[in-house]
């Protein structure tokens, strides 16, 4: 992969509650240097699309961090973040209701936003609070909902992005590996699992990692 399709696999992030608007200024203005994607709270999404360097896509969160807004709720959010000019959404599971069985509220729950939305929806499942079954059941709720992609985690729970998780994940849908990816070899690694996007808060690091970043 050279060093434009690599870095166009990265969702350079910035999500903490602390959050500012020169946060994702930074943010927005690393990822269009670096040829990233930027993941920006959805506070600040209209700011984002009207600042004057773009990343190569815009995405940001609905349900965020604990996916447990009610789903009319979570619908409203995606639709006003894509009204904003959100790109993409990323979209929290409802944790809760996967362990207490109840796949088809969390089917239906994800549906409801991806029929709302003309963007891609990517799932994020929190991997870290699952075991491998579970993780099978939010796949195939993802999958259920015609979602664009799974993803592993929030970066908000205990644990991130492993690559059994992501060569789990990648039997269902394309997955996006993040929490805890911090380097170009540990991104590589991700992709070589069967990541096809990249969630870090470290993005620059990583494209500057790439062998053709010194050329």
């Amino acid at each position: 992969m050279n060093r434009e399709e690599f870095a166009a696999s990265i969702d350079h992030t910035v999500l903490g509650p602390e959050t500012t608007p020169a946060d994702v200024r930074t943010v927005l203005d690393e990822a269009a240097a670096h040829g990233m994607n930027a993941c920006i709270p959805p506070c600040y999404v209209a700011e984002a699309v009207a600042h004057e360097r773009d990343p190569e896509a815009i995405a940001t969160v609905v349900g965020f961090p604990h996916g447990q807004h009610a789903p009319e709720v979570k619908r409203d959010e995606a639709v006003a973040a894509w009204e904003a000019g959100a790109d993409e959404i990323d979209l929290v599971i409802n944790v809760g209701r996967l362990k207490a069985g109840d796949d088809g509220a969390v089917a239906d729950e994800l549906a409801d936003v991806v029929a709302a939305v003309p963007v891609p929806v990517k799932v994020i499942i929190e991997t870290a609070l699952l075991d491998d079954a579970e993780k099978r059941r939010a796949c195939e709720a993802a999958v259920a909902a015609d979602a664009d992609m799974v993803k592993t985690s929030t970066g908000f729970a205990d644990g991130g992005a492993t690559l059994s998780d992501v060569e789990l994940m990648s039997e269902y849908l394309p997955v996006k590996a993040s929490g805890g990816v911090g380097s170009y070899e540990e991104a590589v690694d991700m992709l070589d699992a069967g990541a096809v996007r990249i969630g870090a808060s470290s993005g620059v690091a990583i494209v500057e990692g790439h062998p053709e970043s010194g050329d």
